[in-house]
């Protein structure tokens, strides 16, 4: 699903230039669920931006599910974005004015899914999630897990054959963290690939693979899970 070869990502600020990237090569097949650890400043966060077509790369070249994505123009880069992939972020980055119904509702409305369509899988999204009962709440009114529960909610209303996830327990207590944990476990199991960026070795162990950043490169990996799925509810 994912193919990476040789990929270099580098931020410029006057006369200063920051490696992010550095030849990087990353494969992650469909049905995967695979943790990417490293230390602070080690590109975690770059490559996750980089697979979620959020920020081009300099150099190198990065196909998902076949397509060369240097080939796409803005629009088919969105396009693509909105078709496949799924964002749960450390920020949660839910919109303040929108109600936690809308905000879900969001990945679809991009997608022009007609309004009868977006309501019913925006129940069973926040259904799941345990978040129906603050459908009509305002995000500055629920708790840390709370709005990460609707992110994940969002994440997965799209039905995403990829889920990217950054640090999405960082700003949660133990118990929150664990059921992040348990819905991604879950979206992987019926399908989803899910790619993870995390510090924490203890939640890397979840996933069936992990790889280790330093720099900017890929140290080592870790194989250490069940195979691969090749089914998909997702897709």
């Amino acid at each position: 699903m994912i193919e990476m070869n040789d990929i270099s990502k580098r931020y410029r600020s006057g006369l200063f230039e920051t490696v992010a990237l550095h030849r990087l090569s990353l494969k992650v097949a469909r049905g995967e669920f695979l943790a990417v650890l490293g230390p602070s400043g080690s590109g975690k966060t770059t490559l996750l931006n980089a697979i979620g077509l959020l920020d081009p790369v300099d150099e190198g070249t990065y196909r998902l599910d076949g397509v060369d994505v240097a080939t796409l123009d803005d629009a088919a880069a969105s396009r693509l974005r909105a078709e496949k992939i799924g964002f749960v972020f450390q920020r949660f980055n839910l919109l303040p004015d929108l109600s936690v119904r809308d905000n879900v509702a969001l990945p679809l409305r991009y997608r022009g899914i007609p309004r009868k369509a977006q309501r019913q899988r925006v129940e069973v999204a926040l259904e799941r999630v345990g978040m129906m009962a603050r459908a009509d709440h305002l995000p500055g009114s629920l708790s840390g897990g709370q709005q990460q529960r609707v992110a994940v909610a969002r994440a997965l209303v799209g039905r995403p054959a990829l889920v990217l996830a950054d640090e999405p327990t960082g700003n949660l207590d133990s118990v929150n963290a664990r059921r992040i944990l348990d819905l991604l476990q879950d979206i992987h199991a019926e399908g989803a690939t899910v790619v993870m960026v995390t510090h924490d070795p203890g939640l890397a162990v979840r996933a069936t693979r992990r790889v280790h950043l330093l720099d900017g490169r890929v140290i080592e990996g870790v194989a250490d899970g069940p195979a691969p799925s090749e089914a998909s509810s997702w897709r």
